[in-house]
């Protein structure tokens, strides 16, 4: 144990000493560290995560253990690997745990730790961790910090070009890169070397179907989950239903493939927006639209040769604003008029509709114009709502029309 504990520290050493590009957060670090609840940093796989814990404590006295370790969950023993870090670790402030989510009952453990007074950073690519594990024995333990692939601003951040910023000589190579976020995606791995998006989240893709679903859920039928992925990231931005999905698919029962896509979910690689309906069995009925963590994963995993960039910028404004704090489960759906109409995301805080934002690559022709237009207004009567917005890839404008103004922004100023 001592062994692998002292490798560690010479992989914590070596990733502290490289320089990182600072994430954009509204988090006051000094402040976080100060606190003693538990300070967990959840979201995708190779977001950025361990790399956000590092900075938050380099220059401080922390002991570090990484759970991606297969020789620490095999020698696993709490009271020795204690031992161990403060004889490695004389007099540590604080404790990284990095995917700590591999190791069986790690709640408890945590727990046992809190309770001992040790101030903790954890890291973890599982949601259920907050829908179980952290809600149940760790509850008003901790804070959350929730981590993303690099948003556009970032992006732009990495290219030394400042978005909101933009001199006029530097317009057209911030056109290309929007245009290569969109279809790229933000993965902090492949933003410097975009010759190797395809082949990294081809095989990150699969990682995460197999090594963060399958094998945690024991599931038997690995090709049915991988044809579910698959299917999923195809049809991105689609609604979709169990039922539906049994059927296309063949699946042995509509129980299997919710219980599949509720899998998919946790590590953070598919979101599935509701309906709204002020019934919420109505809502639970509806299908649910499916979004994708990463455009770039749309590039490397999905069977369509379309280049779909309507559904790819509908796509990243709905991670946008899943990275601004917008949930699910009760502040942000999609929404369909009594006339069948669309309106992309329904902005919710409580029980008042705050915004309506439907997303349009192109507006330049009157015929697409007056679909999104009439959509959105539909849309806007039925649920009381006159905030509207239009984002587009490029366009930026004012459009009024019976009563409500709608105001048109390009991506790079959503």
């Amino acid at each position: 144990m001592r062994t692998v504990i002292l490798n560690q520290k010479k992989e914590r050493d070596e990733l502290t000493a490289r320089p990182y590009l600072t994430r954009r957060n509204s988090q006051d670090t000094e402040i976080l560290l100060r606190n003693h609840l538990i300070k967990l940093i959840t979201g995708p796989r190779r977001v950025g995560k361990s790399t956000q814990a590092l900075l938050m404590l380099r220059n401080k006295n922390f002991a570090y253990l990484n759970f991606d370790s297969q020789q620490l969950l095999d020698n696993w023993d709490a009271n020795l690997v204690m031992r161990t870090l403060d004889d490695v670790y004389p007099g540590y402030e604080y404790l990284l745990l990095d995917e700590v989510q591999n190791l069986p009952d790690w709640d408890l453990w945590v727990s046992e730790l809190y309770r001992m007074g040790k101030n903790m950073v954890i890291t973890g690519s599982n949601a259920k961790m907050l829908s179980s594990e952290m809600v149940t024995v760790l509850t008003g333990k901790y804070f959350q910090v929730e981590m993303l692939p690099f948003s556009l601003e970032e992006f732009f951040d990495w290219n030394k070009l400042e978005l909101h910023g933009l001199r006029e000589e530097n317009k057209t190579d911030a056109s290309v890169l929007i245009d290569d976020y969109l279809r790229n995606g933000g993965y902090p791995e492949v933003v410097a070397s975009r010759q190797l998006t395809r082949s990294y989240l081809d095989i990150l893709f699969d990682s995460i179907v197999w090594k963060d679903v399958a094998k945690r859920h024991n599931v038997r039928n690995i090709t049915d989950l991988n044809d579910l992925a698959l299917y999923l990231v195809s049809n991105f931005c689609n609604p979709l239903s169990a039922n539906e999905l049994t059927e296309e698919l063949g699946f042995s029962s509509v129980n299997t493939t919710k219980k599949y896509l509720d899998y998919l979910h946790e590590p953070y690689l598919f979101y599935y927006l509701p309906r709204y309906n002020n019934k919420l069995q109505l809502m639970k009925k509806a299908p649910r639209k499916v979004y994708v963590v990463d455009n770039g994963f749309v590039e490397a995993k999905a069977f369509s040769l379309s280049d779909n960039l309507g559904r790819l910028l509908e796509n990243q404004v709905f991670v946008e604003l899943i990275r601004r704090g917008y949930n699910t489960d009760k502040t942000i759906f999609y929404y369909r008029s009594r006339n069948d109409k669309e309106v992309d995301f329904v902005l919710r805080n409580g029980t008042h509709i705050t915004r309506l934002v439907q997303v349009c690559y192109d507006l330049g022709s009157p015929k697409t114009e007056k679909r999104e237009v009439d959509a959105l207004l539909e849309c806007a009567g039925e649920l009381n709502c006159d905030n509207l917005l239009i984002v587009t890839n490029a366009e930026q404008r004012t459009i009024e029309k019976n009563g409500y103004r709608i105001d048109v922004v390009p991506i790079s100023m959503f």
